[in-house]
């Protein structure tokens, strides 16, 4: 089993949305025999865009699996999503894998979106080779997008395989180590050459380069370098793997997927530069301890996704973190305490499922059918070794819409449907506004929401509207006043009666709600002091103007009166309830909204068309800083300005713009708002 562990491969393959990653794993899956002719994104037929919004949105929207062997190496792949709506658990499929393949097209090179992947990359501590595809396209320019790499991402690169043309005239790669060219055939086929002689100079000047680079990489061998001026090939070799898995070097390499050129080259790459399961450094636990990998060893897997298949059901999806898992394993769940009977691990291809007969080691990613009460997050170990991996923290949701039935009174089911997606989309989060009383869904962006309530529609037939939900504006005062609570009702019998006087006036932004129980005297009993507290603040949450609720006000309860018999806690919160009411028509109200911060990053040209629009949606910018034709900018805008930010940055940036956002503080609103919010306000009570 150890020398299978050591030639086992487990990846990730990564970048943004359209630079080609699963029609790249196509071409490694043709590559290794496991499918017979390359899907297309187009036509819907790839192996790993398997769900019905993927292939009708033409991109994935959730991470593809694939299990494939080549010369008695097993590979590993995960096909990350790279729309920006839909890497929001990167970090926990990240912490699944051992490697990253990182891929940019040679048409675009480095993205804004590219920078934030390859942050994650770096924090997860992963080595990576980098594959640069649509080298055959129209546009591609495989040297710029090369040198982005370094330009912009600060990446040391080591050149392995060179394109031979390109465009439509991409035929070959030039193993630039190796001083060969490999002409490409039919199918895939590659036929050993001699590099063309218009190219011999620039190879030679980039190999030199790449010796250079790798000899940094190492003291013992940058000392030879200097003395000697070269390198052996085997020193060559150690050195780059050794530059790789110290994360200071990252190699290159010059792929088509489409066009089925250079996969060869970059399985070559993956196999003899990419550690194995068995390398990973010790994978550190919530109690601070550490838990090396070992085939021998007390088992323990990570959940780090879950999917919900049409016939298996709900399939968890591991990476074994040390020891092996079979199909008779028992392992506890160390976060709720359950024990779970693993049953057959399974190997994924897509849609297509194996279950193995064999036990799984250290790095293996598998699927888990029908486990009781496990989730994503979650570690199973074996209860002598009770290792609970720390699991990274999720980013924030950044935007939340309003879910609504079509048929009233199915509010229920709504929720219910939604529900159910939480436990595969771990970045979706479902409540209810007490406020508004709104079912809320909230995520990474518009299009992450809208796809998520299509599967919902699709899997549980449930009818759901999508709507904008309420901003979350507050009032508060400006003024103050002095006013009386008074409750007097008698019907006969006992009666009831409260009677306060009461100082409201303005705090300062983000002070809250103060009581201040400022009685002298006994002229309001104690025990009846909190019930007027109780009704100001029970009444104040539903607002005065626009319903929403009054923050940063102080109440001071000064003086009142009280009934030896009619007096009552209800009395005196009626009583305050009317203090509030009455003080709130000369204490000047105001309407609060929203303000958030803005991150934003776009290409260089973009910037004026973004700064305009910015303004336009009475944002302030905070600064800007570019770099390598990057402008990344931040800005503090209304809420309710940027509900719908998303598909307006994509529009005015051509796809390349992308942000993150999140709550700042509020300001007092303008007057045109203030007029616009209560007028709606207005408007919907009376067609209540």
């Amino acid at each position: 089993m150890s020398n299978t562990l050591q030639a086992q491969r487990t990846y990730a393959l990564v970048g943004t949305g359209g630079c080609g990653k699963t029609t790249l794993a196509e071409m490694l899956l043709l590559e290794a025999g496991v499918i017979n002719r390359l899907g297309k994104i187009e036509e819907g037929s790839t192996a790993l865009d398997a769900e019905p919004e993927e292939i009708k949105r033409r991109g994935s929207i959730q991470p593809g699996f694939a299990t494939f062997t080549r010369g008695g190496a097993r590979h590993f792949l995960v096909d990350m999503p790279g729309d920006g709506n839909f890497v929001g658990d990167m970090d926990m499929v990240l912490t699944g894998v051992d490697a990253a393949v990182f891929v940019i097209d040679a048409v675009d090179g480095v993205r804004p979106l590219t920078k934030r992947q390859w942050t994650s990359i770096q924090n997860a501590g992963l080595p990576a080779v980098c594959a640069v595809t649509k080298v055959d396209r129209d546009r591609a320019d495989f040297e710029s997008a090369h040198a982005s790499l370094s330009s912009i991402l600060g990446i040391r690169t080591v050149l392995l395989y060179a394109p031979i043309g390109g465009q439509t005239d991409f035929r070959g790669v030039v193993d630039v180590l190796g001083a060969k060219a490999w002409m490409f055939g039919e199918n895939g086929a590659v036929t050993e050459a001699g590099i063309p002689a218009d190219m011999a100079d620039d190879m030679a000047i980039l190999r030199e380069t790449a010796v250079e680079n790798i000899a940094e990489s190492d003291d013992a061998l940058m000392e030879k370098y200097l003395e000697q001026g070269e390198l052996s090939e085997d020193e060559i070799r150690q050195g780059l793997r050794h530059g790789v898995l110290s994360l200071q070097l990252v190699p290159v390499v010059a792929v088509s997927g489409l066009e089925n050129k250079g996969a060869a080259a970059l399985l070559s790459a993956i196999e003899s530069l990419l550690p194995p399961g068995l390398d990973h450094a010790p994978f550190r636990g919530e109690d601070g301890k550490e838990l090396a990998p070992s085939a021998d060893g007390p088992a323990a897997c990570f959940v780090f996704k879950t999917l919900t298949d049409p016939f298996a059901g709900q399939l968890t999806v591991v990476r074994v973190l040390s020891g092996a898992i079979s199909g008779d394993s028992a392992l506890k769940n160390m976060t709720t305490g359950d024990n779970e009977r693993l049953g057959a691990p399974i190997l994924m291809n897509g849609k297509n499922q194996t279950q193995s007969k064999e036990s799984m080691g250290p790095g293996a990613v598998v699927a888990l059918a029908k486990l009781k009460n496990t989730h994503t997050g979650d570690t199973l170990s074996d209860d002598k070794l009770g290792f609970a991996l720390k699991a990274p923290a999720l980013p924030p949701q950044l935007i939340s819409y309003a879910l609504a039935p079509r048929e009233k009174g199915d509010e229920d089911k709504v929720f219910a449907a939604v529900q159910r997606l939480l436990d595969e989309d771990i970045t979706l989060k479902l409540n209810r506004d007490e406020e508004t009383g709104d079912i809320l869904v909230s995520g990474m962006g518009q299009l992450h929401i809208e796809t998520a309530v299509e599967r919902a529609r699709r899997r549980y037939k449930v009818d759901i509207l999508l709507k904008t939900p309420k901003v979350p504006y507050r009032e508060t005062i400006r003024g103050t006043a002095q006013v009386q609570g008074r409750h007097k009702k008698q019907s006969g019998g006992r009666g009831q009666f409260g009677d306060c006087w009461v100082e409201f006036g303005p705090l300062e932004r983000g002070a809250g709600y103060q009581f201040e129980d400022a009685i002298v005297g006994g002229v309001v009993p104690r025990q009846y002091i909190p019930a007027v507290d109780k009704g100001i603040q029970e009444v104040s949450v539903r607002g005065f103007l626009a319903g929403y609720p009054m923050v940063d006000f102080k109440a001071k309860l000064y003086d009142g009166s009280y009934h030896s018999v009619d007096s009552s806690e209800m009395a005196f919160k009626v009583a305050g309830s009317l203090a509030f009411k009455k003080a709130m028509e000369s204490c000047k109200p105001t309407l609060l909204e929203p303000i958030v911060t803005l991150t934003i990053s776009i290409p260089d040209e973009n910037m004026g068309d973004v700064i305009g629009d910015l303004s336009s949606r009475r944002g302030k910018v905070q600064g800007s800083d570019s770099m390598a034709g990057i402008t990344e900018i931040k800005a503090q805008v209304p809420m309710n300005e940027v509900l719908r930010y998303a598909p307006d940055l994509r529009s005015m940036t051509g796809g390349q713009g992308s942000f993150t956002m999140e709550f700042s503080h509020y300001e007092e609103a303008p007057q045109p708002v203030t007029e616009k919010v209560v007028a709606e306000y207005r408007q919907a009570k009376e067609a209540e």
